[in-house]
């Protein structure tokens, strides 16, 4: 009976650190929707610049098949066009 007590006690505290995990899982969730720098959704390409102190910052677009340019973000995200036209964006180490 006791052996069976243990098992069943060990068996909950078990099921207790997976649920807590999942919880953690689903609650880190929704502050991975905009990660800093550029990144890309489905069908649109953004750059999220992310501070605290209100800085506008330049960054350089990369545009498939055509002239790369230099542009002003101000904080948050921002939209750059559709994914199948910019290749990539990021910070060149200067504020505007």
């Amino acid at each position: 009976m006791r052996v069976r007590r243990m098992v069943t006690s060990a068996l909950g505290s078990l099921a207790l650190v997976f649920a807590s995990m999942g919880a953690v899982t689903t609650a880190a969730s929704p502050a991975a929707a905009d990660p800093c720098g550029f990144f890309e959704t489905g069908s649109d390409a953004y750059y999220n610049h992310c501070t605290s102190d209100g800085s506008r910052v330049v960054i350089k677009v990369e545009v498939r098949l055509a002239r790369d340019y230099e542009r002003c973000v101000a904080p948050g995200k921002t939209w750059l066009g559709a994914a199948s036209k910019i290749d990539g964006a990021y910070y060149v180490g200067r504020t505007c």
